[in-house]
């Protein structure tokens, strides 16, 4: 569906999607000149006008502050074998096929670029149209050239990679003038095992590309290429971890040596916690983490473990401290590095809801309130109308009166307000009665 547009103070059309650069129907050449105008009104004063949208305006803020100048060039980091021999290496190689064959007639007949880039901005691959390539090489658009946000400002590939979302980038909204007349959506690809950034997969060309579809095309080509890196990567050696799946689930699921186990909820919140700790915890700190009866003896939770012990791999739970001997690899460990590394889609992909949310073990809720309240104030922060609304329409987001208002200030539908205004008015009732209270 195409995002609508609402109208500004200033009367001008706003985009209620800020990752589409051009609302359909717009006239390109009159934004381009409004677009401009805005451009030298940054690079002369540093402010930002009327109707930057706001990915740009804070790409554009980040670029000057990387130094980067708006008549620079792209600098080329890899030539020749250096560049064959990272590129060989490189993850993305395997999905190569894959991008050509959904992109590269479309790069060809529409007189355009499809590019791939690694985690850090760097070109790994240009291909598409020969003249397209020409034009773009005097740029220095080509593999091994470094187009990252702190490089060359503000364009689609290095955005994309800095704010870890697709991302559209029409014309003058690029920081550097000799990109301009380039219009261009790309979308990052993350390893599906690890949620780690691999790079992104871009669409470059003309003002044409100025259009939602664009954005939605290289979004499904890097899903489907995360698809066929899941289906390409072999599963990890038994011996080498254990892989643990907690999130919005009571009951925990343990892929060990090569047996998928589902642990009791006892269990789920022992091997949760010893996850988080892999070098041990005492009888006693683990006796405190689970329970919140301080009555309940160091027997009980022995025979916890005893129980545990015979479920999983032998040699696997270790006392003395007690530990788990390899390494865990989780969907909750997942979630915390993409917060840590501001890849905030990844998180709210890979969180499939509170961890063990029936647990009552006090480590577990606090852990469980920490990752939660981490991604809502990732996602607020982040303006993200369809995050925002992914995680208001979720079980655990309907009644999350932030998000429904962060959302109803980007996406301000009449259900989304009657929603927000709905419980504004369910939530003041108690915080009322309670400053009564608290008089009396």
């Amino acid at each position: 569906m195409a995002p609508t547009a609402a109208a500004s103070p200033s009367g001008e059309a706003e985009l209620t999607d800020p990752w589409v650069a051009l609302e359909p129907g717009t006239d390109p050449v009159e934004r381009v000149r409004v677009l401009r105008r805005a451009h030298e009104t940054f690079t002369e004063a540093g402010t930002v006008t009327r109707p930057v949208r706001a990915v740009v305006a804070d790409s554009w803020r980040r670029s000057a502050l990387a130094g980067v100048g708006p008549d620079g060039t792209a600098s080329v980091d890899l030539m020749d074998g250096d560049l064959g021999a990272y590129r060989a290496e490189h993850p993305l190689a395997r999905v190569m096929p894959l991008f050509r064959e959904l992109m590269g007639t479309f790069a060809a007949d529409g007189e355009h670029l499809l590019a791939v880039c690694d985690a850090q901005g760097r070109l790994l691959w240009v291909e598409g149209h020969p003249a397209a390539r020409r034009q773009a090489g005097r740029i220095n658009f080509v593999p091994g050239a470094r187009w990252a946000e702190s490089a060359v400002g503000t364009n689609a590939p290095g955005t994309a990679v800095a704010v870890d979302r697709p991302v559209q980038v029409f014309a003058a909204e690029h920081f550097s003038r000799q990109v301009q007349p380039w219009t261009c959506a790309a979308a990052p690809v993350h390893d599906p095992r690890t949620g780690r950034m691999l790079g992104a997969v871009d669409i470059t060309g003309r003002d044409g590309l100025a259009h939602p579809h664009s954005l939605g095309f290289v979004q499904a080509v890097a899903r489907a290429a995360e698809s066929q890196l899941a289906l390409l990567t072999p599963a990890r050696p038994a011996a080498d971890a254990l892989e643990l799946t907690a999130l919005g689930r009571d009951e925990a699921q343990l892929l060990a040596a090569g047996r998928k186990l589902r642990l009791s909820r006892r269990h789920s919140e022992i091997v949760v916690l010893l996850a988080r700790h892999p070098e041990g915890l005492t009888g006693d700190e683990l006796l405190c983490a689970l329970y919140e009866d301080e009555s309940v003896t160091p027997v009980t939770l022995r025979a916890e473990l005893a129980r545990l012990r015979r479920i999983l791999a032998p040699g696997l739970l270790a006392s003395r401290p007690y530990r788990l001997t390899v390494p865990v690899e989780s969907d909750i460990g997942v979630v915390e590095r993409a917060l840590e590394t501001g890849a905030v889609t990844t998180a709210v992909r890979t969180y499939a809801g509170p961890l063990l949310p029936g647990s009552r073990a006090p480590a577990v809720a606090r852990l469980r309130r920490r990752l939660a309240d981490g991604l809502r104030t990732a996602l607020v922060a982040r303006r993200d109308p369809d995050l925002l609304a992914d995680w208001a329409h979720a079980p655990w987001g309907e009644d999350d009166l932030d998000v429904w208002r962060a959302l109803a200030a980007i996406r301000p539908t009449a259900a989304v307000r009657a929603r927000m205004n709905e419980l504004e008015s369910e939530q003041a009732a108690p915080r009322g009665w309670a400053r009564q209270a608290v008089r009396r």
